[in-house]
Order: C-alpha cells, then sequence, then structure tokens
C-alpha cells in the first residue's frame, strides 16, 4: 500500500508560517511539530555554522537534524506515525552566511549588504519516516536594486524582516527589492514545491 494511502498527511518541523501556506497550496495536509527553544536544549537546534562549512553543506545538515529530530519526537509523544518534513533557508553574500536578524539594527546592516548586490538563497529539504531520511535542496540568485536608506528604514519599521534569513521576505513587502530572480520564487519564500513534491513522491506520497 503506498503512503499516500496509509497517510494523508505529514508532521511539518517548522513553525513558519509560509511552509505553512505553501504546503496548503499544494494539498499536503500537515500536523506542526513544535520545537523548544535552543535554551532549553535541544542541541539539535543551534543554528551557529561550524567553522569554514559551506553555505550548501550547512543548510543540509540543520534541515536533516530538524527532521531527525522531529521523527525522535513523534516517537516520543507517541503521535501519528506518518513522515517529518524539515527545511532550513540561508542567504549566501560574497562567500558568507546571512542568517536572521537579531535585531533591528541588524536587520538594516543586512539590508544595505544586499542592496544592489546578488546573493544566493539556499534551502535545503529533508524528510524522515520510519529510519529512512532523504534530502533535496533548492539554490536560487537573487538581485536587489540600490535601496537608500529611507526605504530601509521603512521596511525595518514594519516588522517584516525580523525572523527571516537575510532580512526580508520576498513574498510581502521586499518583492519589490527585487530586481532579479533566477530559480525557484517559493524556494526564496523557504520550501520550493517543485523539490518538496518531487521529495514527497519519493516516500509514495503524491500531492
Amino acid at each position: 500500500m503506498s503512503l499516500a494511502a496509509q497517510h494523508a498527511r505529514v508532521h511539518l518541523a517548522s513553525r513558519s508560517p509560509r511552509r505553512r501556506d505553501l504546503l496548503t497550496q499544494i494539498g499536503v495536509g500537515f500536523d506542526t511539530i513544535a520545537f523548544r527553544s535552543t535554551a532549553r536544549g535541544d542541541p539539535e537546534l543551534d543554528e551557529t555554522p561550524l567553522p569554514g562549512e559551506e553555505a550548501t553543506l550547512y543548510v543540509e545538515r540543520i534541515a536533516r537534524n530538524k527532521a531527525e529530530l522531529g521523527c525522535r519526537i513523534v516517537y516520543w509523544r507517541r503521535l501519528v506515525a506518518q513522515p517529518v518534513l524539515a527545511a532550513d533557508t540561508t542567504i549566501e553574500l560574497a562567500g558568507q552566511l546571512i542568517g536572521k536578524p537579531s535585531d533591528a539594527q541588524d536587520a538594516r546592516r543586512m539590508l544595505h549588504r544586499l542592496s544592489g548586490r546578488t546573493h544566493r538563497v539556499l534551502t535545503a529539504m529533508a524528510i524522515g519516516f520510519e529510519g529512512r531520511v532523504e534530502m533535496a535542496r533548492s539554490i536560487s540568485e537573487v538581485r536587489f536594486r540600490q535601496l537608500d536608506d529611507r526605504e530601509i528604514d521603512r521596511y525595518v519599521d514594519s516588522g517584516e524582516p525580523m525572523d527571516k534569513a537575510g532580512a526580508y521576505g520576498i513574498q510581502g513587502r521586499a518583492a519589490m527589492f527585487v530586481e532579479h530572480l533566477a530559480g525557484s520564487y517559493t524556494g526564496v519564500m523557504g520550501l520550493p514545491l517543485c523539490e518538496t513534491a518531487q521529495l514527497l513522491k519519493s516516500f509514495g506520497y503524491q500531492p
């Protein structure tokens, strides 16, 4: 019997509303797994890059860690046995990783760095089920037009940049900053739907 017949849903190991919306867009039912904060001691959720770690290896490691932790939580809490989907997104600019801003000033600093330049957005997805973990990733290039101080300040004051890699959300007001995109729009949002659907298909789940 296929996974589609046995399990109509997946566990989503993410609190991102964007990922929830994207899964809904392609008709994937899901239940959200809420992780504890890193301050409470889940080392798998420590997103600090390792020394010299490349961006692709970084996002894949974090996504895998989240999926594996999610699978353990399903077992510990005796949740419904269904696949666990996790993802991680980061930005790379000139060989340096750019994560989420720590505060408004950090968000302004990030946006100034991205202004008028091309950066890479890397998203890795991992699905774990019955001891098996499969990975996929998406890499896109995004170029921002030149931004002035006033529009950066207005954008940061909107609150949108917080909790987003690179301090922007392409699906929101920051769309007006994007001069060129090569790759996956949904990947830049945080969950590339083409690759995610193929990954689900490898487990027998066809959205």
